[in-house]
């Protein structure tokens, strides 16, 4: 297959995904079509555009801002998926960007215990 290192199977630098396909191994959604679905919709920037379709390719060094029901994450693209694996190997192909909550905001200081 054109782009992939033939040793190891792995796709070089340049590997270039799905982003439909990429956010389902990253386990970011629960179906493919539920990506496709998030994608269309226009919840997903790609680099602070908004991604055009879900066949859009994504590449290593990518940023994705996506936009959930309850909160908005930002991405890096570090490698392509191979499959939908567990949680530990969906977690090594991207790199957190998502600042934390301010712990200065109202909803930060209530005690879970109240």
């Amino acid at each position: 297959m054109a782009g992939r290192d033939p040793q190891t199977g792995q796709g070089g630098p340049a590997a270039r995904q799905r982003l439909d396909k990429w956010l389902w191994f990253a386990r970011v959604v629960k179906t493919r079509a539920l990506a496709a679905k998030l994608v269309t919709a226009g919840h997903v920037r790609l680099n602070g555009t908004r991604a055009a379709g879900p066949d859009k390719p994504v590449r290593p060094g990518d940023v994705l801002t996506i936009a959930l029901e309850r909160q908005v994450r930002v991405l890096r693209v570090v490698a392509p998926g191979e499959r939908r694996g567990p949680y530990e190997e969906a977690r090594r192909l991207f790199d957190d960007l998502t600042t934390p909550p301010d712990s200065s905001s109202p909803e930060a200081s209530l005690d879970p215990g109240d």
